[in-house]
């Protein structure tokens, strides 16, 4: 146990004497190296919060302004046009304070403050140059001299070695679109979707609203963008995520998987090892700011704020909403293998545990032959139910004694690991392999994951893994540029013995992990039988389907002058019509980070002119030729929406918003009513890959990841999510329920190769001759 380890630290006896004080040498050693490591954590928070502070100037930039000035002055030139002077003045008399050090400090404060204007206009003509977005609008490969200096003056204001948050002061505020916009965008979106008198209804109803309602609600959205950082990111957190009072697994946490091809080492707590050995690298990068921020064309900022909630961050369940608990420092993780939680310190002398030592901690944990506590084993369904049990559960019995301390453990962890006793991962041979391996990842036995962490890794029996990430403190990109980093540097940088261990030697004298401790009651456990019920019931319901699409990819694609993700969009519309024989409203996410906290915009990519073109597909007597012109309208008319999301003049976070606007005026719109009780019967999203320079697919092509999926959003659609890989390999993830009679993964899947394989053969290329 911990504390046993503790307490040999320190121990004395009484004596006739007196009092016999004996202390460790090794305990003072580590307690002297901790309190170093934190006094050098300080300095290093303290010296990146100035470079931040100061960006895009440097600290040192003050020094050279203060010569400057001081230079000037022995040259009896006055820069300040008499500044200085009045500054003297103002300085109170004193002995100490000679005429000439009066004027010296004088030229300092004055340089100094002359240095923080600078610094607020470099900050004003880069958030200028920011909000410039004319170079998402024009042709690909094609660049105009306009976007070529305005990258050149976003080069030179944009500093040098920028961390992770440098440029979140630099960047430009969401704008609100306008109504008349919003209202028409959104008419011309749903035109394929409604007969012509429906139509016309919804064209009264939207002008109605656009003539009564909007202008008012319009502005105190204005105002509040005015005011806030963001104008939608707070009430998109509150009301899509946490006021949700149904399950979040499923419905609302996405998962993450492993290499595709490969396993580096086949022993579960070696695994386990390396990849919390990796976390924690990312963990200590991230908490001081020295990730390099992502930028789009490798200039443009992308906002950071959503990294702070990655580590230590539980979303609490509340009666009529939760919220989020984000702590900062804790040492901890806890860790759940058949039915018990331990925790598990991940410190030890002022450092991270070494991937050796962790191993030997898994292992430990892994050898440990005790039985779970009465209601221990299923403890974690509570999160995989509805939310308000959940809430009451937690208020009644865990507010107090050995529950609440345990818990308390959970909740402030750094994360959630699973030592899972399946196992799972790719396998050519059982085409099933890879959806029962997202079913594991996406709802588990619903009582082997604490659904409400910011994340859970778990590391199976045979040493595949996979994240289980709760959706409201961040989007996928956040958790991806994480895996990213632990799926390069665990097989690479960290490494594997030749029987499969971590390398390295654990220190002999490690604390152990505790065991947590339970006391519940009968009440609590039949809380917890009804919230795995509800959950078993929606997790038996999830019909995934994953499969790499391996015919093509990016290369060819490209071959064909048509953007990736256009391509594939096209494709799940034809897929989606072949399937159900009708179109429906499609979500496709689409991210707004070019603008302060901003997160997600939805592409509404059922359009007019993809209805077209999937027509012609289905017409034999339509031309190849007519097909093509088709084919690439609709992809311009993809990428024109892609773009506009991107830019801040999407439609449906400005109706959301609307919407919320109106709730709180108590002035209900029918119009907003039914755009926001239209069901998403086809959700998408692109996993990016974002970190390229991580992976050299040329050398080690055995080195790509398997991305990662959602649940179903509509009880009759599916949900789709995909990733690039490469130029030659896509990997779709597909989910639908098996109680609708509409839908089918597998179904689904094999439309979707179809379509890929049909639409790239309107380009009548062959594979050979276009390499």
């Amino acid at each position: 146990m911990a504390e046993a380890h503790q307490a040999v630290a320190f121990q004395f006896t009484v004596t006739p004497e007196g009092i016999d004080l004996r202390l460790s040498r090794e305990a003072l050693k580590h307690i002297y190296l901790a309190r170093v490591t934190s006094w050098r954590k300080r300095v290093i928070l303290f010296r990146n919060g100035i470079r931040m502070g100061v960006y895009p100037a440097s600290p040192s930039s003050w020094l050279f302004v203060v010569i400057v000035i001081m230079s000037s002055m022995y040259a009896r030139l006055d820069p300040s046009m008499g500044m200085i002077n009045s500054i003297k003045k103002v300085l109170p008399a004193s002995d100490h304070l000679t005429s000439q050090a009066q004027t010296v400090l004088s030229a300092i404060v004055f340089a100094t403050g002359l240095w923080f204007s600078l610094i607020m206009l470099l900050r004003y003509i880069l958030k200028v140059l920011l909000s410039y977005h004319g170079w998402i609008f024009e042709p690909h490969g094609k660049m105009s001299m306009t976007t070529k200096l305005w990258i050149s003056l976003l080069k030179m204001f944009s500093g040098h070695r920028p961390l992770l948050y440098s440029f979140q002061g630099s960047l430009p505020r969401l704008p609100v679109p306008s109504i008349d916009d919003t209202i028409n965008r959104y008419l011309e979106s749903v035109r394929p979707l409604l007969d012509d008198d429906r139509y016309k209804q919804m064209e009264i109803v939207a002008n109605e609203f656009k003539k009564d309602q909007a202008p008012k609600l319009q502005k105190y959205l204005k105002l509040k963008s005015w005011w806030a950082n963001n104008y939608v990111s707070d009430w998109w957190e509150e009301y899509i995520y946490l006021r949700g009072r149904g399950p979040i697994m499923v419905n609302s946490n996405f998962y993450t998987m492993d290499l595709l091809y490969m396993i580096p080492t086949h022993r579960q707590a070696a695994r386990a090892g390396n990849v919390v050995h990796a976390i924690l690298q990312y963990r200590r990068k991230l908490e001081r700011g020295e990730h390099a921020p992502m930028r789009a064309l490798g200039v443009v900022p992308m906002c950071s704020y959503q990294y702070e909630g990655m580590f230590n961050t539980t979303r609490i369940p509340g009666i009529e909403t939760d919220c989020v608990q984000h702590l900062r420092n804790r040492k901890h993780l806890v860790v759940y293998h058949k039915g018990r939680f331990f925790k598990v310190w991940l410190y030890y002398g002022g450092r991270h545990l070494l991937p050796a030592e962790l191993e030997q901690q898994f292992q430990h944990i892994l050898n440990d032959t005790t039985e779970p506590q009465s209601g221990e084993l299923k403890l974690a369904s509570l999160t995989a139910g509805n939310r308000v049990p959940w809430a009451k559960a937690r208020q009644k019995h865990f507010s107090d004694g050995v529950n609440k301390t345990s818990l308390d453990t959970i909740e402030t962890a750094a994360f959630f690991l699973t030592l899972d006793d399946e196992s799972h991962g790719y396998d050519p041979e059982n085409p099933r392999s890879m959806d029962l391996y997202a079913k594991s990842l996406l709802h588990g036995k619903c009582y082997d994951r604490w659904f409400d962490k910011s994340f859970n890794l778990i590391i199976f029996k045979n040493g595949t893994m996979g994240l289980n990430a709760e959706h409201t403190w961040a989007d996928a990109p956040i958790v991806g540029h994480l895996w990213e980093h632990v799926l390069s540097m665990d097989p690479i940088t960290l490494g594997y013995t030749e029987d499969g261990h971590c390398r390295g030697k654990p220190h002999p004298n490690l604390p152990g992990p505790l065991r947590l401790q339970w006391d519940i009651s009968v009440e609590c456990q039949s809380v917890i039988r009804s919230s795995l019920k509800v959950a078993n019931a929606l997790a038996d319901d999830v019909d995934m389907h994953i499969f790499p699409f391996n015919n093509f990819g990016k290369g060819l694609i490209k071959k064909c002058k048509t953007s990736p993700d256009g391509f594939i969009q096209i494709a799940l519309q034809l897929a989606h019509f072949r399937d159900k024989k009708k179109f429906c409203l499609t979500y496709e996410a689409s991210m707004t980070r070019l603008f302060r906290e901003g997160r997600t915009e939805t592409v509404r990519s059922c359009t007019m002119e993809t209805c077209d073109f999937v027509r012609a597909m289905m017409d034999e007597k339509q031309t190849r030729e007519e097909k093509l012109r088709l084919l690439k309208l609709a992809a311009e008319k993809h990428q024109e929406l892609y773009r506009m999301a991107m830019t801040g003049k999407g439609i449906d976070r400005h109706i959301f918003c609307l919407y919320v606007v109106s709730k709180y005026l108590g002035d209900d719109s029918a119009f907003l009513k039914e755009v926001l009780s239209e069901p998403w019967r086809l959700s998408t999203s692109q996993t990016p890959l974002q970190q390229i320079e991580l992976f050299d697919l040329k050398k080690h092509p055995e080195y790509v990841t398997s991305g990662g999926g959602f649940g179903p959003v509509a009880d009759d659609g599916y949900g789709v999510s995909y990733i690039i890989l490469g130029e030659d390999l896509i990997n779709f993830h597909i989910s639908s329920k098996y109680s609708s009679i509409e839908t089918d993964s597998h179904r689904f899947g094999n439309h979707i190769k179809q379509a890929m394989l049909d639409i790239l053969a309107l380009f009548e290329l062959d594979k050979k001759t276009v390499k």
